[in-house]
């Protein structure tokens, strides 16, 4: 299917922010790979990370733990789209992620949790790990950051915190299943990681009420080394599970894809069981922000500046015709013949009958000069009655 209408990305906050995005989001189109789809022998899904190689391909990462579908892997895709529409996904290979000792990780027994994947500027790939919580310890697999070769050769691991560490799952460290979701790489280089929700220490996870505090950790790639960290604020859950639902609605920052060295479209995904998934595309900048990385912990810390935070799109239910589902993974696309650079999102599938894997791509154009858009501006204030809108405002922890 084909959609192509026009999507004003930053409309509600231009109106209240002068900080508002300079660029502005069209929807090409969608297309979907079923859940079922074998690739080699193994399931293709649960892709939660996506990146766009030098070549013009993807890299992919699915979620798959081990002991789930088969081994721990990522892919290379090509997707094909155009201007007019989403044409097609093509699975060009699979590759066996391995561990330091040159093997690859077990396919019977859940020793990472892989969640996002970026090129490196030497060719190389980063990837990250949420590990995978067991109260016995033998079994319990820290969360981290790694660089790998394209056949998936270990390279290094980075010297992540030891504050997002499993430690009990229930006084502090690490929450199961909430670790290292985001990742991105600066133009200058930095590798940049977030928690998908708040540490223990930090607080609670967001709920229907409140939202929560995450931490957006910068990485050196020169020396491997933690350096600034900044607080990124969650709000609270949009809609609440239906009754009696199986279990409780959910939110969380699954990635991050850097636009300058400060400067960031974040993803949130929230999901009420029974009801659906919302999903926010978000302007956020360091700029004026606190380093937070000598703060052991920000549940009631005072004096802490958040990161900026603007929603730029709502992809609430439904938008634009397509069911909005656990979008986990987000990229700069292919520039088209205009010369407009692309956006391409992409569903992690969870390997349920149910779901399947999804990618959307939308055109990146600037927004269009003041005065064309006074007409349809004056007509939004007269509308919102001068509402706030959330989302457009810097917040203090």
């Amino acid at each position: 299917m084909k959609y192509r209408a026009l999507i004003p990305l930053a409309l509600a906050c231009t109106v209240f922010s002068s900080q508002a995005a300079d660029f502005q989001l069209r929807l090409i189109g969608s297309t979907a790979v079923p859940t079922g789809t074998m690739f080699q022998g193994v399931e293709f899904g649960g892709i939660s990370g996506l990146d766009r190689a030098a070549d013009g391909s993807y890299y992919a990462i699915s979620d798959d733990r081990g002991g789930e579908r088969g081994t721990p892997r990522f892919y290379n895709l090509n997707l094909d789209y155009d201007a007019n529409g989403f044409k097609a996904v093509t699975v060009n290979s699979q590759t066996y992620m391995k561990r330091p000792d040159g093997s690859a990780f077990p396919s019977n027994a859940r020793t990472v949790d892989p969640e996002s994947i970026r090129v490196a500027p030497n060719g190389n790939l980063y990837w990250s790990s949420e590990g995978n919580w067991n109260a016995d310890p033998k079994l319990r697999f820290q969360p981290f950051v790694r660089e790998m070769t394209t056949n998936g050769s270990f390279v290094r691991e980075f010297n992540t915190p030891a504050m997002f560490n499993y430690v009990d799952n229930a006084t502090t460290g690490g929450r199961n299943n909430k670790l290292f979701e985001a990742l991105t790489v600066a133009p200058n280089g930095t590798v940049w990681t977030a928690n998908e929700d708040a540490l223990i220490q930090d607080g609670k996870l967001t709920s229907i009420n409140s939202g929560s505090t995450v931490r957006v950790t910068a990485l050196n790639p020169l020396t491997g080394q933690s350096g600034a960290q900044y607080a990124y604020q969650l709000p609270p859950i949009p809609v609440d599970a239906a009754p009696g639902a199986p279990f409780g609605p959910d939110n969380g920052l699954p990635e991050l894809l850097a636009l300058s060295d400060t400067r960031f479209l974040a993803v949130e995904r929230a999901f009420a069981s029974g009801v659906g998934n919302t999903i926010r595309l978000v302007l956020t900048d360091t700029t004026g922000a606190t380093d937070v990385s000598g703060i052991a912990s920000l549940n009631g810390a005072s004096g802490v500046t958040a990161m900026s935070r603007e929603v730029l799109l709502e992809m609430a239910l439904q938008f634009q015709g397509i069911t909005m589902d656990n979008t986990e993974a987000i990229t700069w696309g292919k520039t088209l013949a205009n010369g407009n650079r692309t956006l391409v999102l992409a569903v992690d599938n969870n390997f349920a009958a149910n779901q399947s894997t999804q990618f959307m791509a939308f055109e990146v154009s600037a927004v269009p000069e003041p005065q064309s858009w006074a007409l349809m501006l004056a007509g939004l204030v007269g509308l919102m009655a001068r509402r706030r809108v959330p989302g457009c405002d810097r917040r203090t922890v």
